[in-house]
């Protein structure tokens, strides 16, 4: 009998950002984006959820070592985007709206060949505020 089992894993991070797209004009850009593509930007207080599952059976007997877990988050995720200015300063954004959206997306890239054999990215939840928030499950 096996069963599927689901850890989810809380990280926090702080960041900039604006939402503007290089190939739309200034009115297009402030129609669509509003207050949020104010040419100075602005700044979250992002809360991260990764979401793994495994079947879980009497060897190891858990889904993931949580604290490995953190280091991949922490080493592939964080430090890219902790006090960052998303638009400008991370890598795997370049070109990239840098949506709420676009970033849940990004964090599953960074993450889901990296994960311990036999252990599945489930989902990544992403909290822009506390009131708003995507999931992003994958294709």
């Amino acid at each position: 009998l096996f069963q599927i089992v689901f850890l989810t894993r809380i990280e926090h991070f702080n960041a900039s950002h604006k939402l503007y797209n290089p190939d739309w004009d200034k009115e297009k850009n402030e129609a669509v984006c509003g207050k949020c593509g104010n040419v100075n930007g602005h700044g979250h207080n992002y809360e991260l959820h990764i979401t793994v599952k495994r079947e879980v059976t009497a060897d190891p007997g858990f889904v993931v070592n949580a604290k490995n877990l953190s280091k991949l988050i922490n080493e592939f995720v964080l430090e890219e985007l902790d006090h960052k200015n998303l638009n400008l300063d991370v890598a795997f954004l370049n070109g990239k709206m840098c949506s709420t959206e676009n970033l849940a997306i990004a964090v599953w890239q960074q993450l889901f060949s990296r994960l311990p054999k036999g252990v599945e990215l489930h989902c990544v939840k992403l909290y822009e505020t506390p009131r708003i928030y995507v999931a992003y499950f994958g294709k």
